[in-house]
């Protein structure tokens, strides 16, 4: 397990405590842990990241993609999509008519090739969103291998939930079906070359499955993998440990609940410990503000943490884990992407842009926020008042602070620690040994 968070007065020699440390590559032929330490996510909308919504179009982004600091690029479906029983226009991503095909809507397979071929001349790794729950009413399956997909007691084929009329569902006590999943996963890392899957809804599938399949992409190649589950789903902690990251819902819904009054710092100090506590050291959550889900059912980040919002995009890189950016976020995307429907992301002009590219920045110049095989250390410090949240990260030689006025009052407070610091978005040195914050303000350091 994790090293356990404790409160403590903190002395700032602590922070200088030697550890062994593998420097970061980001090799895009072979990925490995090491790529992950210090690695971004960018969550990938090809329908709405451009007006002509194709791979084409987007690829010419991608070396701003590269300057924003982003490494891991994640294709939401590029599959395909069903007509029967379609939703709105356009229908959706995750119902999938050809696990092996390219929907039309984006290009073609050889277009998605040269996007993937781009990507990795730039430094980048390519993962794919993987829908192994269900497929679309008109996939082969239906009619081929009907015993693939869960019935009711009429011996009707059904969708997994009531609401998801596009689809239908997939019999995972189907060994065979199984095996045809993971041929198609195979294929695309073997054929395509893609580096690794965001695994939609992973809970879905056996423990056994996901070591199998993972064991075989890797025999191809190593592969990042990330899984759309947390220690609550189904299979728990022993399934999302297959896998490099896993989504922290828990910790996107207390970011949503602190930022909308309805809990306090007290509350994500003990998120950080159960995180600390439940997942293996070499495991990484990952840490979101938005991301497709989110923006079109939830609401946009503005609608969900108000003024907090750029607060809670900092703690996204400073608490341990992964951080991901949600397409358009950098040019501060403030609308409901459809998502049946053709629609855009406004390029404009963004204080976002910046404020990326320096958390980017510091992602990439510090241990103190590593990853992986070889992570770096927290703290919780204490501040005595129950809407600051300050911690510490630490590594080798360096070491990084966090404090932040979680509430819409202003708040006053002291800590102990010594010696003046970097701030990460000003020019000079500061204390934070004594402190007033104005209502959601942050504050950011390192040695």
């Amino acid at each position: 397990m994790r090293f356990l968070f404790f409160t403590f007065t903190f002395v700032f020699g602590l922070f200088f405590i030697s550890c062994n440390s593998t420097p970061p590559t980001n090799n895009p032929d072979v990925f490995t842990n090491e790529a992950l330490s210090d690695a971004v996510i960018y969550e990938v909308n090809v329908r709405q990241f451009t007006e002509e919504g194709t791979f084409k179009a987007l690829q010419s982004y991608l070396p701003q993609l590269k300057d924003l600091g982003v490494d891991i690029l994640w294709f939401m479906p590029i599959h395909p999509i069903g007509k029967k029983n379609r939703k709105g226009t356009l229908g959706s991503y995750y119902s999938i008519s050809d696990y092996r095909g390219v929907n039309p809507e984006f290009g073609t397979l050889e277009d998605f090739q040269q996007l993937v071929d781009e990507a990795h001349k730039l430094g980048m790794f390519v993962m794919l969103d993987w829908v192994a729950g269900h497929t679309a009413w008109d996939h082969p399956w239906i009619s081929a291998h009907p015993e693939w997909y869960i019935k009711n007691d009429d011996g009707n084929i059904i969708p997994p939930n009531p609401d998801w009329t596009d689809v239908a569902g997939l019999n995972f006590d189907n060994t065979e079906m199984l095996q045809a999943l993971e041929d198609d996963m195979a294929y695309w890392v073997e054929e395509v070359g893609i580096d690794g899957y965001r695994c939609d809804a992973a809970y879905n599938i056996s423990i056994p499955f996901w070591e199998k399949a993972i064991a075989r992409l890797n025999a191809i190649k190593p592969v990042v993998m990330l899984a759309e589950s947390d220690g609550n789903h189904k299979g728990g902690y022993p399934l999302i440990e297959l896998f490099h990251m896993s989504y922290d819902w828990s910790g996107h819904h207390k970011l949503n609940q602190v930022a909308q009054g309805k809990m306090n710092a007290n509350d994500l100090e003990k998120h950080l410990l159960e995180v600390q506590e439940n997942y293996s050291s070499e495991h990484a959550v990952m840490n979101f503000t938005s991301n497709h889900d989110e923006n079109s059912w939830q609401g946009t980040v503005t609608e969900r943490m108000g003024e907090a919002r750029e607060l809670m995009a900092a703690l996204t890189y400073a608490m341990p884990g992964v951080p991901l950016i949600y397409s358009g976020q950098e040019y501060g995307l403030d609308k409901r992407l459809a998502f049946f429907e053709k629609d855009f992301i406004p390029k404009k002009e963004s204080p976002f842009m910046n404020f990326y590219k320096t958390l980017n920045a510091l992602k990439k110049r510090t241990t103190a926020l590593d990853v992986g095989k070889h992570p770096a250390s927290i703290a919780i410090l204490e501040t005595k008042n129950e809407n600051v949240l300050a911690f510490s990260r630490y590594k080798a030689n360096d070491s990084l602070f966090f404090i932040g006025n979680c509430s819409s009052l202003p708040q006053t407070f002291q800590l102990n620690v010594e010696g003046t610091f970097s701030d990460v978005f000003g020019d000079g040195q500061r204390s934070i040994s004594d402190l007033s914050l104005a209502p959601w303000e942050y504050i950011l350091v390192t040695n």
